[in-house]
C-alpha cells in the first residue's frame, strides 16, 4: 500500500533525531521476499520478511503473531511501531499493541520524537476541535496508526545499503481459527486519495440535480466528486467518497469545494492539497481561512459557468 512509503519517510525523519535505525516487517505469501528487497531502495536499514503460503490471505491473528515474533526476536530497548490506517492496519495495530500491553494512538496526522525516545503522536480530538499531543512515556513499544496521504512519501536513495532478513514462519504462527472460504480479485477503482483533482459537494448543494452539476465539473476537470459528512448522511454519496475525520484524507493538486462551510473535521483532512478553491456565498465561511482562491458568490452561478469554460478550453 502507498502508505508504507509515507511511514518509511516519517520513520527516517524521526530516526535521524535519536540515532535509530529504520526497520520494516513484511509478511505474506509468494513474492513477499521480492517485495522486501524493493523497500531497501527507500533508505530502510533492515527488512524482516516472513514468507509462507499460510500467510497468503490476511488473517489478523496470524499477522499479529508475526509482528510479535519479530519484536520479541529483536529485543529492542525502544520501539516505535507505525501502521497505515488502512482496513488491515486498523485490524492489526490494536492486536499487536494489546499483545505488548502498551498504548496505541489511532489516525495520527503528525508524528515527532523527543530526545528520550518518547514519540509525540498528534491527532484531532474532541470532534476535531483540538489537536491532541499524545505520548506513551511508561511502556514500550510505542504504537501508532497513520492516515494515508497526510505525510510525504519517502524518496528513493542512492547506494542503498540495507539488508533483507528472511525469517522462518513457525508452525504455531500458521494456526488460526479463521478459515478463508474463498477470495476473488475485485475491480480496481481509483480512490479519492489517489486523485489529482477533486470537486467537493457540501451542504450548500441542495438536491441530486445539483450534485450532478458538481459531478459535471469534476468530470470536465478529469477528477472525481467527493462529499462532506452531512452530504453522505443525507444519502448523496458514500463513505468511500467522503472527506473528513470519519472519511478519507486527501492531498490532490487541485480541490474545489462547493457550498462547504469548512468545519475543522473537514479541513484537517484536505489542507495538504496543493491548490484549494472555495466557492461559498457566505463571506465569513471558515473554508476561506484555508483556501488559496476564495469565490464569494452563488455556486449555482459559478459552477455551470466554470464547467463551460473548461469544456470550451478543451475543445480549443
Amino acid at each position: 500500500h502507498p502508505v508504507v512509503f509515507e511511514l518509511i519517510g516519517e520513520a527516517r525523519k524521526m530516526a535521524s533525531k535519536v540515532n535509530f535505525k529504520v526497520k520494516c516487517v513484511i509478511a505474506g505469501g509468494a513474492g513477499t521476499i521480492e517485495n522486501a528487497h524493493k523497500l531497501l531502495d527507500y533508505g530502510v536499514d533492515q527488512v524482516f520478511a516472513y514468507e509462507d503460503e499460510s500467510l497468503e490471505g490476511f488473517r489478523a491473528d496470524c499477522y499479529t503473531d508475526v509482528v510479535a515474533e519479530c519484536i520479541a526476536a529483536q529485543k529492542p530497548s525502544s520501539v516505535v511501531m507505525m501502521f497505515g490506517a488502512t482496513v488491515k492496519g486498523r485490524s492489526l495495530a490494536p492486536r499487536a499493541a494489546a499483545r505488548f500491553h502498551t498504548g496505541l494512538t489511532a489516525d495520527c496526522t503528525t508524528l515527532d520524537i523527543k530526545s528520550n525516545t518518547d514519540m509525540v503522536q498528534i491527532r484531532p480530538a474532541f470532534g476535531g476541535n483540538i489537536m491532541a499531543q499524545i505520548s506513551i512515556t511508561k511502556s514500550r513499544p510505542q504504537f501508532a496508526t497513520v492516515r494515508y496521504r497526510v505525510m510525504d512519501a519517502a524518496q528513493k536513495v542512492d547506494n542503498a545499503k540495507g539488508e533483507v532478513v528472511v525469517c522462518p514462519v513457525k508452525e504455531e504462527m500458521k494456526q488460526s481459527p479463521i478459515e478463508i472460504l474463498k477470495s476473488e480479485v475485485i475491480e480496481k477503482t481509483k480512490n479519492i486519495e489517489d486523485e489529482d483533482v477533486l470537486v467537493v459537494a457540501g451542504r450548500g448543494v441542495r438536491n441530486e440535480k445539483d450534485v450532478e452539476m458538481c459531478r459535471e465539473l469534476a468530470d470536465a476537470l478529469g477528477g472525481q466528486l467527493a462529499f462532506t459528512r452531512p452530504m453522505v448522511e443525507n444519502g448523496f454519496g458514500d463513505v468511500a467518497h467522503q472527506i473528513g475525520l470519519s472519511g478519507r484524507t486527501v492531498r490532490p493538486k487541485l480541490i474545489i469545494t462547493c457550498g462547504v462551510s469548512g468545519a475543522i473535521q473537514f479541513t484537517s483532512c484536505m489542507t495538504g492539497s496543493d491548490c484549494i478553491v472555495a466557492i461559498n456565498n457566505d463571506s465569513e465561511a471558515q473554508i476561506f481561512n484555508v483556501a488559496d482562491y476564495c469565490i464569494v458568490d452563488d455556486l449555482y452561478q459559478v459552477v455551470p459557468e466554470l464547467t463551460e469554460l473548461i469544456k470550451n478550453r478543451k475543445e480549443d
